[in-house]
């Protein structure tokens, strides 16, 4: 546990001294104000876990209100910082107003130094469970995909994969992930943060296509209450969440140029301000993160800063697509209808010789997140519990003839007989892209989900191909 910070304010310096030496003493770390207006400068510029105010100050000796006063505005400078009066035994109705108005508890002048250690303790420990508490509901409302999910990774061409990533997961590096779109790569940081030695700590995922730029600051950094028309409250960002854990950034290469620069200073530094707020914060991240752009291009073109790059490419994981992983097919295809058959209440389901035969041969442009749609729609539509091949015949995804047998070699990965001509993959995700487009009416958004895209890779696939949206 980290050392509890208490801001003390009164304006007698002997006061001050002697609660600095007690309260040193007894393993915590004090800020002293003489007054009210020191005090909420401190607030603003760092954090504390309580604060020990006195209710007299200067402006009169007996009335409190200028601690009342204080007190507000704490409150609404810091609402969840536990605050403790101090009050001279004769104005004991003052502390009762004080904790009518938010303090947690009040100490009687002269203290008892065993009870202002107790109060103290029993504050700091109250506001950090809250805030735990706070932590762990944001979190919840947070979409960070299967924890659980099959991590299967048999193919020869994994294994270099999965050396690399047992070397560096016990380390604190960043991790870039490369691979084409549905490779897995959120599956493959996940099974990273496991093997880490923050397993313990929380794995927030960040989907960077999916944040606007207007909001990206409050989504990463959080904001302050009144930051800005619709911040009716305080919000945890992203980076503290992921405090002493992992941040997974999805689609890195979609962050808006603007805002490079305000995640390298928090990747050199470790340190950021919520919107709204000026005071400085320090984070403990490890950060992963993963795409499906070619980096290299995007910083030639100036759409991505070197220097951020460098940052983030600590270690380079490269998957491979799932045609260069034949010997996974299988036993993902049966992982998946294990998952669709508990989920659509059909557990008997099995998958025959020649359906794993035509899943083996067909070249997934798609990779792992087609065969995922492709088997959940096979239990959808099958009509029995044994799925075979010809389940497979569905839009927007055509499966090869049982009789066309591809090998898993560049070449031949690059052909599939259709009954018309050869065709190469490009080709076919060119024809699946037009085709998803015409299904819905143009629509981009519901095209995408239809291909299990983001919004942004489909565009990038719309000017790969020169086909209009």
């Amino acid at each position: 546990m980290t050392q509890p910070r208490i801001l003390i304010t009164d304006d007698q310096p002997d006061v001050l001294a002697a609660l600095r030496m007690l309260l040193k003493s007894e393993g915590f770390a004090c800020v002293t104000c003489g007054s009210p207006a020191e005090g909420l400068d401190a607030v603003r510029r760092e954090r504390f876990d309580a604060a020990l105010i006195d209710l007299n100050y200067t402006r009169d000796t007996t009335s409190g209100q200028e601690g009342l006063e204080l007190l507000g505005n704490l409150r609404r400078l810091e609402p969840e910082l536990p605050v403790v009066v101090m009050t001279a035994w004769g104005t004991i109705d003052i502390a009762v107003q004080a904790m009518r108005a938010g303090a947690g508890d009040f100490i009687e002048k002269p203290w008892d130094n065993r009870r202002l250690v107790s109060v103290l303790r029993t504050q700091v420990e109250l506001g950090r469970a809250r805030e735990r508490e706070k932590k762990l509901e944001t979190e919840n409302s947070l979409l960070r995909g299967k924890a659980d999910e099959d991590f299967i990774a048999d193919a020869p061409s994994m294994q270099p994969v999965l050396q690399m990533l047992r070397r560096v997961a016990p380390s604190d590096a960043n991790v870039l992930i490369l691979g084409e779109n549905g490779t897995g790569k959120g599956v493959l940081a996940r099974y990273l943060h496991k093997l880490s030695r923050r397993a313990d700590k929380p794995l927030i995922k960040v989907n960077m296509g999916g944040i606007v730029e207007t909001v990206f600051e409050s989504e990463m950094f959080g904001h302050t209450k009144g930051a800005f028309t619709d911040a009716k409250s305080d919000r945890i960002g992203r980076f503290e969440l992921a405090d002493g854990g992992t941040l997974f950034l999805d689609e890195i290469a979609n962050i808006p140029p603007s805002q490079q620069p305000k995640l390298l200073r928090v990747l050199e530094d470790g340190e950021f301000e919520r919107v709204g707020s000026s005071r400085t914060q320090k984070v403990d991240v490890r950060l992963v993160s993963a795409t499906n752009a070619d980096l290299a291009v995007d910083v030639a073109k100036g759409l991505f800063r070197k220097d951020l790059l460098f940052r983030l490419n600590t270690v380079e994981l490269r998957l491979p697509p799932l045609r260069e992983r034949r010997e996974d097919i299988a036993p993902m295809a049966r992982a998946f209808l294990r998952s669709c058959g508990r989920r659509y209440q059909r557990e008997d389901m099995t998958l025959t010789a020649t359906a794993i035969a035509a899943l083996e041969r067909y070249p997934w442009p798609g990779n792992v997140r087609e065969l995922a749609h492709v088997i959940e729609r096979a239990v959808l539509m099958a009509s029995s519990s044994k799925i075979d091949q010809f389940e497979f015949s569905l839009q927007p995804f055509e499966m090869l003839p049982a009789a066309t047998p591809v090998s898993s070699s560049p070449a031949n990965l690059a052909q599939s007989s259709t009954g018309a001509g050869a065709q190469t993959i490009e080709q076919a995700e060119q024809a699946m892209v037009r085709n998803a487009l015409d299904q819905c009416g143009g629509n981009i958004q519901k095209a995408a989900e239809m291909l299990g895209l983001s919004r942004a890779a489909l565009y990038r696939r719309l000017e790969k191909f020169g086909i209009e949206p």
